[in-house]
């Protein structure tokens, strides 16, 4: 599906002015010059620069109000390049060289820990192969106990190291009207989590809260460290280059895991995040239909990141042309590009469910 984007303000924003060009008469005057009648020009006046400005604030808030689930509200401003005070600088400044160093170092540390937690565990273990994945989601006995056990306290403490010192949970039970019935409570055992999605940091909650499995790129699977942690979470490699054919494929392999993962509780359950992008966690956006193909129970996760000052949310940073890659919805790219001053074609094509 495709939909037709119309330029803001003309063409691409500008405004395109057109001169003519002064007659030159050859009979007047006995110099044989002829003068130039044409006006000097002159410097901006003020007024005209609080003219550009007033208007260019209000085209702000118009794309804020189109495209509200990616506006940033935070101390540090529209894309997180809002003008801060000499005071927030040098804080920011002493921060640079002393506290982030630090967290770099622990969280690298914790990483490698886990990194030889999971080889060690791994080691003489075959992975699962089939259907052109390399997992161990099957893995059971002591080594998944370790491996789940220590995942979920080391996310934890990550979560700590940046930042994320109380994490408050709330949660809704349902009663079941025959609660000593094995099954009726295997009946309503989630498949699968469903969560919105803010930042990079949701991951790390989930891992420490119920140690899903997830949905990656394949490439993930071949990084150093993150790729042998990716196979002992269990996740579903995917190619976003990927053919319809082999999105399919995929969107099977998930059904089946969520079946297993609703049949067996010791099999972990797959987390989706249904709106397909980040938002800033104040809007939740249509579901695509991937989580719920299984047609099993699942689990709603809404997180939620109270802030003061910064907000963690991920694409609502500036972050150059990267921002503009076909990840994530056409709306997004659309309002950061106008942000940015960047161009988009006129035409996006929307990806499929």
């Amino acid at each position: 599906m495709a939909s037709e984007l119309k330029d803001l303000g003309g063409s691409n924003g500008s405004l395109v002015s057109q001169e003519e060009s002064p007659r030159v008469g050859g009979s007047g005057g006995s110099s044989g010059q002829a003068k130039d009648e044409r006006p000097l020009l002159k410097p901006r006046s003020a007024a005209s620069d609080g003219d550009g400005a007033a208007r260019l604030s209000e085209s702000i808030e118009e794309l804020e109000k189109k495209y509200a689930p990616y506006v940033r509200k935070d101390v540090y401003g529209t894309m997180g390049r809002g003008e801060l005070p000499v005071a927030e600088k040098v804080l920011l400044g002493i921060a640079l060289v002393t506290l982030v160093p630090i967290r770099l170092v622990v969280g690298l540390f914790l990483l490698l820990l886990y990194y030889l937690i999971c080889r060690l565990c791994t080691l003489f273990y075959a992975p699962n192969r089939e259907d052109g994945q390399e997992d161990y989601a099957d893995m059971v006995g002591w080594r998944r106990e370790v491996v789940v056990r220590t995942g979920r306290f080391l996310s934890r403490v990550m979560l700590f190291v940046l930042g994320f010192y109380w994490i408050r949970e709330s949660c809704r039970s349902f009663s079941v009207e025959d609660e000593h019935t094995e099954q009726s409570s295997e009946s309503e055992r989630p498949g699968a989590i469903v969560s919105n999605h803010i930042s990079y940091v949701d991951i790390l909650y989930h891992m420490s809260s119920h140690f899903p499995s997830f949905v990656a790129k394949r490439s993930v699977a071949r990084l150093p460290l993150v790729g042998i942690i990716s196979k002992c979470l269990g996740c579903v490699y995917v190619q976003r280059e990927s053919k319809s054919c082999e999105f399919k494929g995929v969107s099977g392999l998930l059904t089946e895991r969520i079946k297993k993962s609703h049949q067996n509780k010791l099999y972990p359950m797959m987390l989706l995040f249904p709106e397909g992008t980040t938002t800033n966690g104040d809007y939740l956006l249509p579901f695509k239909t991937g989580a719920f193909l299984a047609k099993e129970p699942v689990l709603p996760v809404i997180l939620k990141y109270p802030y003061n000052r910064f907000s963690p949310a991920w694409d609502t940073i500036s972050g150059g042309k990267l921002i503009l890659s076909d990840i994530g919805l056409s709306e997004k790219r659309v309002y950061h590009a106008a942000l940015n001053g960047n161009s988009l074609p006129r035409v996006l094509h929307q990806k499929d469910d």
